[in-house]
């Protein structure tokens, strides 16, 4: 009776694990086969045709091109600045089928601007390759009396929160560089928050705001009409699009703030399997009509580097920021 016991409990054990086989054999023949071997799916986290969308796309059509005719298809879930894409993505599997195209709300701050997100961008998503930077411009309504950058601060503080400026929304990039900049000013303005670049680069042109801090190639078309004025550049090395236009750091030591995207996965990911991604999308930006392409419609920078570069320059964004969104008491909408 003992021995027919433990016979069927050996069967039982047995079966179970030639149940369990199937399940766990196709994990590991994916993790040991070629990437990518069907489409990938590209979750972008604002709606067609904005900014990210037009790098999203830019990337998406040369994919086929450098992993053998497989393609990355692009899909827009846009809503709560990028967090509903944010969320979808960290709970896929990091099986390198569903990638994002991160943004600093979504990838990495998130949590600051709004406590109760669901998930911690900086936990949540494997990082892979940084891919552009797209430098931002202070800028001025032409009747604004400030025509520097050592103007605007200097009226600034002669008139404490007697200036408006215009972003594209709270806890936006446009109002976080404004931020930073009263602050290492040592000024204080009154804030006007829009929906998105175009409106509040509208406002500005309008006269409804003084002032604002967009990306270049959103405001560069009202600039070079003349309907507003550029003021400084939020990167060091400026951009050849306004040459004539200093760097916020020419008065400001050390200031730098700009627009960065690049590609995460859902945390978790086998290493071997984000440097093989990380290589396909190096070899995507590498290409010189790519690289243009990003320069034309954004005034775009190529960043590249290893999943690891990109994971230290998110850390370093988390600190750079989250001082600025606790300080002002910023969050989200």
């Amino acid at each position: 009776m003992t021995l027919k016991t433990t016979a069927s409990r050996r069967s039982l054990l047995l079966a179970a694990g030639a149940l369990a086989a199937p399940t766990l054999w196709p994990a590991a023949a994916r993790s040991q086969s070629p990437w990518p071997d069907r489409p990938i799916r590209l979750v972008v986290p604002f709606g067609a045709g904005g900014a990210i969308d037009t790098l999203s796309r830019t990337v998406s059509a040369r994919f086929a091109e450098v992993t053998g005719g497989q393609n990355l298809v692009v899909e827009n879930r846009a809503g709560a600045g990028g967090t509903i894409a944010g969320l979808a993505v960290a709970r896929e599997r990091p099986d390198g089928l569903t990638l994002m195209m991160a943004d600093i709300g979504a990838n990495a701050i998130g949590k600051e601007l709004n406590p109760n997100l669901a998930y911690d961008p900086t936990t949540a998503f494997t990082p892979i390759i940084h891919l552009v930077s797209l430098p931002a411009v202070l800028m001025a309504h032409p009747s604004a009396p400030a025509n520097s950058i050592r103007e605007v601060i200097d009226q600034a503080k002669a008139r404490p929160d007697g200036f408006t400026y215009s972003s594209a929304g709270n806890g936006n990039g446009s109002h976080l560089f404004m931020a930073l900049f009263l602050k290492e000013a040592g000024i204080r303005m009154v804030h006007v928050p829009y929906r998105s670049g175009a409106e509040m680069v509208t406002a500005l042109v309008r006269g409804d705001a003084q002032f604002g801090f967009p990306t270049v190639s959103s405001g560069i078309g009202q600039i070079r009409a003349g309907n507003a004025k550029a003021l400084g550049i939020g990167t060091t090395a400026g951009t050849p699009l306004l040459p004539n236009t200093p760097a916020v750091s020419t008065v400001l030591p050390g200031f730098e703030c700009a627009v960065w995207h690049g590609i995460v996965a859902p945390a978790g990911m086998e290493p071997a399997l984000a440097r093989r991604i990380n290589e396909v999308f190096a070899r995507i930006i590498a290409m010189p009509d790519v690289q243009q392409r990003i320069f034309d419609t954004q005034a775009g920078a190529v960043v590249g580097g290893s999943p690891e570069d990109f994971a230290n320059h998110i850390r370093r964004e988390v600190a750079r920021w989250t001082p600025i969104i606790r300080e002002g008491g910023i969050r989200s909408e």
